[in-house]
């Protein structure tokens, strides 16, 4: 999906001139009377088909004039759909719209003025809270101006959407929105609920001018401590200012779990009521990193003392208790994080100096929990594998590579695979190329892809790969590091002949999307 072209429409200000005139509120819960007539056809049809959760998403869709599928994508994007049983994310957020009660963000509170439901059930029912999240993002809808007719564009609906994450600024707001629609482009199967992939057309308005974080080039935004991560600072009330390793000796990496989303625990770091902060924080989807705590700082992470003073804290996208969260993308990109870290400062890479939160002295915290897969995590710190089974398919390969006549073919770099590779520019369609293999039996595969390399190619081009779970989504900066063999991750792959890896055009990232071939090898 390409983000950066958007539609900068002027937004209606009648509606909010008359709320402002009249002293109404903004948004009236819907009565019982009209919720029923509007929903009840649709929930019960969606009930009787998928369940009780896809019928909460229609029902609070219809009855708050919300369009259901972003209701579902910001949803995603903030929990997975899981409501964690009632429990708190980091932030003091609640159920599966992540609605949030802390000193400077009482989403909770202005859901239950909304719906009429009490806190209590809107933090522990499934329903509840996703009508309580449409009521809360129709408020902000409403707030901006935006009428019946601005309504039925999702797009038109991104400036709430980021109004929604409570970011601490505009560039995490952007961040945060940015990830609600990347998700629509990509589409959702989850929980027994399903967003089909889709064009859309995100209207920024004011935060189109600021800055991407996702464009890892952007002057000023990188770490000086390790160059792949983008720095925002956070709150000088969450670390302490120290000179390590002169003033503390390094002898540490510690692993943590957010319970919650990135975009939400970098601004939640920047808050400085957090009293806590970590040196870096790692994106679920596709490794992104972001550092917040300057190595030689003491981040306030471990919950001891000691350990803060001679460790380097990571966290980790999403929640202990969702396995869903931890891609192969992340483990990489951690790792990877991690080795540079013990290389610089003389830490053995073993699980003495490489710990969990869990292992900490006199800890309260379960991170990063038993879904974290510690021997996958410390063989990408420490070393690789032999594939016993391994097939290539280039894009010129017969059978086995397919792509619609908007993919265009071109020799020009000398970086390529093959004779040829095919190109596109990115749009807000998934429109993707496909390479089929015939997966010899089921089990965990190796997946590389090879592309070349080009300051005009796609900065975030989004390589799918059809895994046993559903479909998972790396992303690869394909302005460097081509010319050869580049894992995007192990998968557990189901045996037979189908289209294994494929390459969306949808993404936030510049320049031409490459599909040029792909390596696939049992592990």
């Amino acid at each position: 999906m390409r983000l950066a072209r958007t539609r900068l429409t002027a937004l209606a200000t009648s509606f909010l001139a008359v709320l402002v005139a009249t002293g109404s509120p903004a948004l009236a819960a819907p009565t019982a009377a009209s919720t029923t007539a509007s929903t009840a056809a649709s929930t019960a049809a969606s009930t009787a088909a998928d369940g009780p959760l896809p019928a909460a998403f229609a029902k609070a869709a219809a009855a708050y004039d919300v369009p259901r599928d972003l209701l579902v994508a910001l949803g995603y994007a903030e929990t997975h759909l899981d409501g964690h049983d009632g429990k708190p994310s980091a932030s003091g957020g609640y159920g599966l719209m992540h609605l949030v009660s802390n000193p400077t963000n009482h989403s909770l509170e202005k859901a239950a003025e909304l719906t009429g439901r009490s806190a209590d059930e809107l933090r522990a029912d499934d329903a509840a809270n996703v009508l309580g999240g449409a009521a809360v993002l129709r408020s902000h809808a409403d707030a901006l101006g935006l009428d019946e007719a601005a309504r039925k564009d999702a797009g038109r609906w991104y400036q709430a959407v980021a109004k929604y994450g409570n970011a601490t600024s505009p560039e995490l707001a952007r961040l945060y929105a940015d990830a609600v629609y990347e998700s629509l482009g990509l589409g959702i199967d989850i929980r027994g609920v399903k967003v089909k992939p889709q064009e859309v057309t995100a209207d920024r308005g004011e935060y189109a001018k600021a800055r991407d974080l996702n464009a890892k080039a952007d002057v000023g935004i990188l770490s000086t401590d390790y160059g792949p991560a983008a720095w925002v600072a956070a709150s000088s009330s969450n670390y302490t200012a120290s000179s390590r390793p002169s003033s503390y000796a390094i002898d540490r990496v510690v692993i943590h779990v957010t319970q919650g989303s990135y975009a939400g625990t970098i601004s939640w770091f920047q808050n400085a009521s957090a009293q806590v902060s970590a040196h870096y924080v790692v994106k679920s989807s596709n490794g992104a990193i972001t550092q917040m705590v300057r190595e030689k700082d003491i981040a306030w992470h471990a919950g001891n003392w000691t350990y803060n003073t001679r460790s380097i804290g990571i966290e980790h996208e999403g929640y202990v208790s969702d396995a869903s969260w931890f891609t192969d993308a992340m483990y990489r990109a951690s790792a990877a994080l991690t080795k540079a870290i013990c290389d610089k400062y003389g830490i053995p890479k073993d699980r003495t100096h490489i710990i969990g939160h869990n292992q900490v002295p006199g800890a309260t915290h379960t991170d990063p929990g038993s879904y974290w897969n510690w021997t996958t995590y410390m063989n990408y710190v420490t070393g690789g594998g032999t594939p016993s089974w391994s097939t290539t398919i280039d894009n010129a390969t017969s059978g086995q590579f397919t792509a619609s006549a908007n993919w265009g073919t071109s020799t020009y770099s000398s970086q390529r695979y093959g004779s040829d590779y095919r190109f596109a520019d990115p749009v807000s369609s998934s429109d993707s190329a496909w390479y089929s293999a015939a997966i010899p039996s089921a089990g965990t595969y190796r997946v590389e892809v090879w592309y070349p390399a080009d300051a005009g190619y796609n900065s975030s081009a989004p390589y799918i790969v059809a895994a046993s779970g559903g479909n998972q989504t790396v992303y690869v900066d394909q302005r460097s590091g081509g010319g050869s063999w580049k894992s995007i991750g192990t998968f557990s792959l189901n045996a037979g002949t189908y289209n294994v890896v494929g390459i969306s055009r949808w993404t936030a990232g510049t320049g031409y999307v490459i599909a040029d071939a792909v390596r696939i090898s049992r592990v």
